[in-house]
């Protein structure tokens, strides 16, 4: 079987969208493709995301409310394109468009990253934002994936049933807030006005511990300097690692990382050494094995 994602039929899906807008789609650049596939057009100052998953093509909808949630409260982010009714369905896939932000180039800080969550955590979330189901997108990528083996379904399916039973026994130290659901730094996009916060697809009502986990685990799994988390937990003011109920968010934020690559495991085969030491860390419960980022 072909992929549904290869790069040729992301280019084409990127034509038909630019065509129906008026936009040029010649020598875009494909910035980066796991979730979504996101390019950046050279003849106009805009950037097209194109969902990378069937299964979840439902958030794009609350990616857009939240979008606008930020704009009217004036939080640092990625602006939706005005006067384009999104998300727009392009055949069988769904496309947000945005206004580009010019990289100065600068990595984010993990203290300007913390700043950003505490101006979103005091945000009341928008109607229709959802509750916090961390592995609920893990299941849908399980469902949705190009290429997984009924044994390691079996066992990602299960370990989602263990973790879920240990988050259900959570209690958390900060009250629910809107979250952003994957918060580390190459989720912030640093402007020459600034860093501005980018990819709502987790955002949710959630406990705002949730933002705070993922540096910590790119501390321990991907050998990210300890001064990253240390500086995010400095300045936002609450160490996660700390807390009793870290080892359940740190279980949950794994399955997330192992399984993102799932719905485009056959489009970007390049992806399927890593998945497979993921997955073989998980089942022998190898904690401080370090883990490569997906290209």
């Amino acid at each position: 079987m072909n992929g549904r994602f290869t790069r040729e039929k992301l280019d084409q899906v990127l034509e038909r969208a630019c065509a129906r807008l008026g936009l040029d789609h010649r020598d875009a650049t494909l910035l980066r493709f796991t979730n979504n596939a996101v390019y950046s057009l050279a003849a106009d100052p805009v950037v097209i995301r194109i969902v990378g998953s069937r299964a979840l093509r439902h958030r794009a909808s609350k990616v857009v409310a939240v979008a606008r949630h930020f704009a009217d409260h004036a939080v640092p982010a990625i602006r939706l394109v005005p006067g384009v009714e999104q998300p727009l369905h392009v055949g069988e896939h769904v496309v947000t468009v945005w206004e580009k932000v010019p990289s100065t180039g600068r990595r984010a800080t993990s203290a300007e990253l913390a700043t950003l969550l505490r101006q979103v955590h005091a945000l009341p979330a928008p109607d229709g934002v959802g509750h916090w189901e961390p592995l609920a997108a893990v299941r849908a990528r399980v469902a949705d994936a190009e290429e997984l083996a009924p044994t390691d379904r079996r066992f990602l399916l299960e370990r989602c049933r263990e973790v879920e039973s240990s988050l259900a026994g959570l209690t958390f130290a900060l009250p629910t807030a809107l979250v952003h659901g994957d918060a580390h730094p190459g989720n912030v996009i640093v402007g020459a006005d600034g860093p501005v916060l980018c990819d709502f697809d987790s955002a949710c009502a959630g406990p705002p511990e949730w933002d705070l986990v993922p540096l910590a685990v790119g501390r321990q799994r991907f050998g990210d300097p300890s001064a990253w988390y240390e500086a995010l937990a400095s300045t936002y003011g609450f160490d996660v690692t700390t807390w009793d109920g870290f080892g359940a968010l740190r279980a949950a934020r794994e399955l997330k990382l192992t399984t993102s690559v799932l719905p485009i495991m056959r489009s970007h085969p390049s992806v399927r050494r890593e998945l497979h030491r993921r997955l073989e860390d998980l089942r022998a419960g190898h904690q401080h094995t370090r883990w490569l980022r997906y290209r």
